[in-house]
């Protein structure tokens, strides 16, 4: 990754948005679309001086558009767009689901097609760049017109109003843009319906939570190896002449997977007369895994189409027709993401069904809940009871939102979209399935410990066993620890990416089968 991102509204990508969300790389408008954006802006500029009709210009917003605003008063109708619809409701977005909303705005916006001027758009990017991250609430959002009240609380610090962060520190929006020494500007004719007409909001969230899901669904296949070698697993349920009868893309993936993390494994083994099967959470692991990942990979390539799309309404063409149509909708998304939330549901549900399988001695012939002297100890045994609240309640999360709709706006919005609701949605269900994967790999580590299986694990979950040992040791006894915490390491483990990425250096893990 570029220590500087050049923004040219058609060739942003998923790991572009992690980069500048989460590693604070800076961004530039590109040169030639900076032409792009002066030529849209007379435009409009044109629009007004001919006193021309045209909707959120010179009328009204919604159902309100046959009213019209006289040329004086085009400024003050959009302030007066961003002060009325900026209300949300609930806590603000993390920092990196707010930046990732600012990039991709900024970005839809260099294409050309907005009618907003080049000056305004760098005032939003010289926020990203400069660290002024505005107060945000999560909710309150139809996903169609756009993400309007979260958008416009985004534009406020701008116009010297609402809140933002600046150093760590919540402040009012003028006082957090004097800080970082950017300066307040004033909307003109269109740009306040530009800001906020758009499918910014969900695609940041879902965009965000797609990257995390990618990361996910490889740690699972490293969980689930783990847990095979536990089990001293059959490993021909994993060849490659069995999938490719079967040819998924996601299912090749897994197996392949699979195959290269426990490579060189003494602690698989083959079918026998006395074991002649596994169970399906180890056997129908390319399966299951793979179906979730042919699923995310649908929805990234949904997520990067959206990140270079032009979403606002009106748009003015490079011949200098302004067309009213629906990119503001977000249906395009809504599906997809509620596709996400259902995959990664699924990945900690047959998750929590191997920690299951690693804690219950009638299954492991371990010791109950993977401790010594059960009883006095309860070592593990809670660990799988949070696991099937958290694979609960994805459950119930896992309804999609897209087949919800309210009519707004005097019913001339009369079917949206619930998109930015399916992007929470499924962020939320990757945070609790992520949880479950920590707790899989943790408890496998530790009947790994106690059956002695250390030194000869695969290729790939030897690397993964030795990294996760740095940060979470063997449990001798309940009260040497406090198991949250404990937890709570294990998870961090796999959120900072080191486990991830200590393993492919030694192996390669994809989504996809190539």
């Amino acid at each position: 990754m570029a220590n500087v991102l050049i923004l040219d509204g058609d060739s942003l990508t998923l790991e572009d948005v992690a980069a500048v969300a989460r590693q604070g790389v800076i961004c530039k408008i590109d040169e030639a679309a900076k032409k792009e954006v002066i030529a849209s802006r007379k435009i409009v500029d044109k629009i007004v001086e001919e006193r021309r009709v045209v909707y959120g210009v010179n009328t009204g917003f919604g159902s309100l558009c046959n009213v019209s605003i006289s040329k004086e008063d085009t400024v003050q109708l959009q302030e007066n767009l961003i002060r009325t619809h900026a209300c949300g409701y609930g806590g603000p977005f993390p920092e990196d689901v707010v930046r990732a909303i600012m990039l991709i705005r900024v970005n839809s916006l260099v294409k050309g097609y907005s009618g907003i001027r080049l000056s305004t758009i760098e005032a939003l990017l010289g926020m990203l760049n400069s660290g002024v991250h505005p107060f945000i609430p999560e909710k309150g959002s139809l996903g169609a017109s756009g993400d309007l009240a979260p958008l416009a609380h985004m534009v406020l610090p701008l116009l010297g109003l609402g809140k933002a962060y600046y150093k760590g520190e919540l402040l009012q929006g003028k006082i957090a843009m004097e800080k970082a020494g950017l300066p307040i500007i004033q909307l003109s004719a269109k740009e306040g319906l530009a800001f906020i007409n758009g499918t910014t909001v969900l695609n940041g969230v879902g965009a965000l939570a797609t990257y995390d899901a990618i990361e996910l669904l490889k740690l699972s296949d490293i969980a689930g190896a783990l847990s095979l070698e536990v089990h001293n697993g059959i490993s021909s349920p994993f060849a490659e002449n069995l999938h490719t009868i079967r040819p998924q893309n996601g299912q090749l993936a897994t197996a392949k997977n699979i195959r290269q993390l426990i490579k060189g494994s003494a602690y698989t083994t083959v079918a026998t007369a006395d074991r002649v099967q596994d169970p399906y959470t180890l056997r129908c692991i390319p399966q299951i895994h793979g179906t979730s990942k042919d699923s995310v990979a649908y929805v990234k390539e949904k997520v990067e189409i959206e990140l270079n799309s032009v979403t606002d309404n009106p748009i003015i063409t490079r011949t200098g027709e302004v067309i009213s149509g629906g990119n503001f909708h977000g249906e395009p998304l809504a599906q997809p993401f509620d596709f996400l939330g259902i995959a990664a549901s699924e990945i900690g549900n047959v998750s929590e069904r191997r920690v299951e399988r690693l804690v219950n001695s009638q299954l492991s012939k371990l010791p109950s809940f993977l401790v010594k002297y059960p009883g006095l100890n309860s070592g593990f045994m809670i660990t799988q009871y949070a696991c099937a609240s958290l694979a609960s309640e994805n459950k119930i999360l896992s309804h999609p939102a897209s087949v919800d709709s309210i009519p707004s706006c005097e019913n001339q919005e009369d079917f949206v979209s619930m998109g930015t609701t399916a992007a929470r949605k499924a962020a939320e269900i990757i945070k609790n399935s992520r949880r479950i994967v920590a707790t899989e790999i943790m408890a496998a580590c530790q009947a790994l410990d106690i059956k002695q299986q250390q030194k000869d694990l695969g290729k790939g979950t030897k690397v993964a066993y030795e990294q996760f040992r740095k940060v979470v040791n063997f449990i001798e006894n309940d009260k040497d620890i406090e198991i949250y915490e404990e937890l709570n390491k294990a998870t961090n483990a796999l959120t900072d990416g080191k486990l991830l990425a200590a393993v492919e250096q030694a192996v390669t893990l994809d989504i996809q089968f190539n």
